[in-house]
């Protein structure tokens, strides 16, 4: 081998969902929102100055940062901004996890933070959720050097309840604890109210679900000025521009349209829960999703006959080869018309 090739650093990569393209498939893969931005983006954007892309965009993005602070009303110094809530998060891994002592993360969740945590050399270990992938809080009450989950966890879609998170950030006060809430709009309660009451807490939310704007990769992280304040500074120490200025404008204009946002948010929510019932019918079974897909096995066919089924047919889902996640399909909630399709499908198949 030559010399050099030793000094090479080696990791298994997160490898994303396909994105095929065509104009008549059913994308329901990546938990993409099927609805289109605000029309507030659409003006946005049709009034922005392309010549001011000359100049490189405000390394603050003051102008989303205060559309942020003031829809939580928390302040300018309690929140951080990154190209996407994969970003933020890599950041957080390289801020806050130092110590010699493990980080701990669940065995079955986001397959990132294993790449971060590999990448960054940080050890980790990951406590094994019970049967009905719930996390066991009590697998968190030991020694480590921080603490990361999403609720609702992805990606099974299950939800705990806030009091569960509060739980295992009062008993891990002496290390950050990130909780990654990528899919909470779709119903649970954020864990950012509690960000005044514990130092250590590090919310982290995505305008890529929920606010249907994955194209312009747009993440944040609430938490306490000492935390974002760090953050910045390792920001600052590896880019300052990280994100782009039509970025920051045309999130600005989306966070303004809260009556659009919660107008989206319950349409997904209602097609979610027809989409357990028509499953359930047509024999799949599932943990109770929170999020904007399911994660539904079937009790005579493999996912995987039926992935391929499907995609045969330009119906995408997300299939997991891997231990513990292969009996499973991970179904993106779409269009009732992109469900009704999906239905159909799996109607004839299945019989």
């Amino acid at each position: 081998m030559k010399p050099w090739k030793t000094n090479i650093r080696r990791v298994t990569p997160y490898v994303p969902g396909e994105q095929p393209k065509g104009e008549h498939l059913i994308k329901l893969n990546t938990n993409e929102n099927p609805y289109p931005p605000s029309p507030f983006v659409k003006k946005a954007m049709d009034e922005m100055d392309y010549g001011l892309f000359r100049k490189y965009p405000d390394p603050a993005s003051s102008v989303l940062t205060e559309a942020l602070c003031e829809y939580y009303q928390i302040g300018e110094d309690e929140i951080f901004v990154g190209v996407g809530s994969d970003d933020v998060i890599a950041m957080a891994f390289l801020t806050f996890f130092n110590s010699q002592k493990p980080v701990l993360f669940p065995d079955v969740t986001y397959s990132f933070y294993e790449v971060w945590a590999k990448l960054f050399q940080i050890p980790y270990i990951t406590p094994a959720l019970d049967e009905d992938f719930l996390i066991k809080k009590e697998d968190y009450y030991r020694e480590n050097g921080g603490i990361i989950f999403p609720n609702p966890n992805a990606p099974t879609g299950v939800l705990m309840p806030l009091s569960e998170v509060e739980d295992i950030i009062a008993h891990n006060q002496e290390s950050v604890v990130i909780v990654d809430e990528a899919y909470i709009d779709f119903g649970g309660v954020s864990a950012a109210g509690l960000i005044k009451k514990y130092e250590n807490l590090l919310v982290v939310q995505t305008f890529s679900k929920s606010r249907s704007m994955a194209g312009m990769r747009i993440g944040y992280a609430m938490g306490n000025r000492d935390l974002i304040r760090a953050l910045n500074d390792v920001k600052y120490s590896y880019n300052s521009y990280t994100m782009n200025m039509p970025s920051q404008i045309l999130g600005a204009a989306a966070v303004k349209d809260d009556r659009y946002f919660k107008e989206t948010l319950d349409k997904i929510i209602t097609t979610r829960e027809r989409a357990k019932e028509r499953l359930s019918r047509l024999g799949f079974k599932f943990p109770d999703s929170m999020a904007n897909f399911i994660f539904a096995s079937h009790k005579e066919k493999s996912a995987e006959e039926i992935y391929l089924a499907l995609k045969e047919n330009q119906i995408f889902v997300r299939y997991f080869k891997q231990p513990r996640l292969d009996s499973y399909l991970r179904i993106t909630i779409g269009t009732d018309e992109e469900m009704r399709q999906l239905y159909d499908f799996l109607e004839e198949f299945l019989s």
